[in-house]
């Protein structure tokens, strides 16, 4: 499952969305975010379907290896969809005692998992198609004009960037150290909560122990590099923003046009199809 995960991998391509500039793919990355949560009906969730569709093809990432990295996900998208399913008020399908399921109910929970699956696709292509150095930068492009934080944004940017890419790491160090451990014995599934809350001990330890020894490793890298921070530094590559980051914005903003406008437009509710049929 750890080996899924797929924010903070970088996968190699010749492609244009990997050739936007990393601004652009920061910025858009948070409208993209936003205008999911404009939706408000199937038309809005069938257009980001199929905006978020062309953009995997266009990324030139094999579908199969974007979509892994929901699978960490389904249990939360599965507990999302009982909660909303159950709880949610409306018109009842079934009921017994105080659990009931409702049209209203199956119509909130499968708009929320969608929109937390494209949200979760949408903001892993970010990563996928930028590589740590290109992240690092526009990072610290983006947030060196904002108040107070200005000031030190090579050093925010490099912490996060250096965040991200430690995430697929030490899931694949935690799934060594669970498969060690399971062939010494250990058994991380039986036992009521407490009693398997104590059997990960045996898996925080080493894991702690071999983040530090990384970070260490990381400082010594850098030192021996001769790394001093952000003031004074030159970059043999300098951002700007070309054609193809021009009409990245146009299209995006055709979308925010379409997403919004479609709040307005008053087709079918999922409630209603369903009682038609």
């Amino acid at each position: 499952m750890f080996t899924d995960i797929t924010i903070g991998q970088y996968y190699p391509t010749d492609s244009i969305i990997h050739r936007l500039d990393p601004r652009t793919k920061i910025i858009l990355t948070f409208v993209y975010i936003f205008l999911l949560f404009t939706i408000n009906n199937i038309l809005g969730y069938a257009i980001a379907f199929i905006f978020l569709m062309t953009l995997i093809a266009l990324t030139k990432i094999p579908f199969w290896y974007v979509m892994k990295g929901v699978k960490p996900l389904l249990a939360i998208i599965l507990f999302t969809v009982i909660i909303n399913v159950m709880m949610t008020p409306g018109t009842p399908i079934w009921q017994w005692g105080i659990l009931k399921i409702s049209y209203e109910g199956m119509e909130y929970a499968f708009l929320m998992s969608t929109r937390l699956i494209m949200l979760v696709i949408g903001t892993s292509l970010m990563t996928l198609t930028t590589s740590p150095i290109d992240l690092t930068e526009g990072i610290e492009y983006s947030i060196k004009w904002m108040p107070f934080v200005g000031k030190y944004a090579h050093e925010l940017s490099m912490m996060m960037s250096i965040a991200l890419r430690f995430i697929p790491t030490l899931m694949e160090e935690t799934d060594r150290i669970m498969k060690a451990q399971k062939a010494r014995g250990a058994d991380f599934e039986s036992g009521n909560l407490i009693q398997r809350a104590k059997a990960l001990i045996p898996i925080l330890v080493p894991l702690f122990i071999s983040g530090f020894r990384r970070a260490d490793e990381l400082a010594t890298a850098m030192e021996a590099r001769c790394y001093r921070g952000g003031e004074g530094r030159t970059r043999m590559h300098v951002l700007a923003y070309k054609r193809n980051d021009r009409v990245a914005f146009v299209i995006f903003s055709l979308l925010a046009v379409l997403l919004i406008g479609s709040r307005f437009t008053k087709i079918p509710t999922i409630v209603e199809l369903l009682k038609g049929l």
